[in-house]
C-alpha cells in the first residue's frame, strides 16, 4: 500500500488493534474525525460505488444566510466505484471553493493560520475525486492532531464481494478485531457475523458539541457543518472539542439547528 495518498503503510503484525472503514469524503464532518481518532487504523473504502448527490464530492459550510454547499463536479456513471470517478474540472470550482472560505471565514479566529493549507491543496489539479478527498482528510489529521495508520480498501487485494463479508475480510488483513461502525451501521449489519469471526462491532453515537461559529445572533448555531466551519473558529482547540474533552457552553438564548433542516 504505497499510494501516495494512503498515508502510513500498514505491517499488520498487532492484535487487539481498532478499526473503522469509511467511504471518502469531501472536507467532511466532525463525526468522521471522532471516527478516525478513536482508531488505530482507518480505511477508506474507495472501491465502494459511487452514490451521487452524497458526500463523496460535497458538504456544508456555514454562511451569513445560513448553509452553503461546496460541490466537486464529477463525470458521474452509474455503477462506477470511487476510486473511478473523475472530476469534471470545466467549472472553475477550486477557485469556488477558495473564495466561499475567504467570503465566510475570513473573519473567523483562525482563518489565517489554515487557509493556505486548504489552498495549496486545492490549488493542485486534480483528476479523480478520490484523491482529493483523501489528500484533505490527510491535511486535517495533521492539522487536528490525528496518527491513525490509514489505508485504502482498493489496494487491499479483497476478494468477497458480500458488503459484511468484504469488511470481515478487511478486519482480517489488517489484524483487526474491534470495529468502530458509524451509526448507519446498525440498519445493515448482523453483530454475530462479526463476532463469529472475532470481531466486537461498536456502533458511533456521536453527540453533536456546541461551539462558537459566525452569524450566531443572525442564524442560532447550525450543527452538521464540514469541519472546516470548527477548525476556521477554534483552530489548535478542534480537537478537544470533537472528542468531548473541551465543552463550550451554550447560552441559552440560542437556538441550534442542523444543516438538514437549514
Amino acid at each position: 500500500m504505497n499510494s501516495k495518498a494512503s498515508g502510513k503503510t500498514i505491517f499488520a503484525n498487532n492484535k487487539n488493534q481498532r478499526i473503522a472503514i469509511l467511504q471518502p469524503g469531501y472536507i467532511p464532518w466532525l463525526g468522521f474525525f471522532e471516527q478516525l481518532y478513536s482508531t488505530d487504523i482507518f480505511v477508506f473504502l474507495d472501491d465502494a460505488q459511487f452514490t451521487k448527490n452524497d458526500w463523496r464530492n460535497r458538504n456544508r459550510i456555514k454562511t451569513k444566510n445560513g448553509v452553503q454547499w461546496l460541490t466537486i463536479p464529477v463525470l458521474h456513471k452509474f455503477g462506477q466505484k470511487i476510486s473511478d470517478t473523475l472530476i469534471d474540472n470545466r467549472s472553475g470550482w477550486q477557485r469556488k471553493h477558495l473564495q466561499s472560505f475567504i467570503s465566510w471565514y475570513g473573519k473567523s479566529k483562525y482563518f489565517e493560520n489554515y487557509y493556505i493549507e486548504f489552498e495549496r491543496v486545492l490549488s493542485k489539479s486534480w483528476k479523480y475525486i478520490v484523491d482529493v478527498d483523501i489528500e484533505i482528510t490527510l491535511l486535517l489529521n495533521r492539522l487536528l492532531g490525528i496518527s491513525s495508520t490509514i489505508a485504502r480498501s482498493s489496494e487491499l487485494q479483497l476478494t468477497s464481494q458480500d458488503r459484511q463479508l468484504r469488511l470481515i475480510e478487511i478486519c482480517s488483513k489488517l489484524q483487526a478485531d474491534f470495529f468502530y461502525e458509524g451509526e448507519s451501521g446498525q440498519g445493515y449489519m448482523d453483530d454475530d457475523l462479526f463476532k463469529s469471526n472475532g470481531i466486537t462491532v461498536a456502533f458511533q453515537d456521536y453527540q453533536h458539541p456546541f461551539y462558537n461559529q459566525l452569524w450566531v445572533r443572525e442564524r442560532g448555531f447550525i450543527s452538521h457543518l464540514s469541519i472546516i466551519d470548527l477548525l476556521f473558529n477554534h483552530g489548535p482547540d478542534s480537537m478537544d472539542i470533537i472528542t468531548g474533552q473541551k465543552i463550550i457552553e451554550k447560552p441559552e438564548h440560542i437556538i441550534i439547528t442542523h444543516a438538514d433542516e437549514v
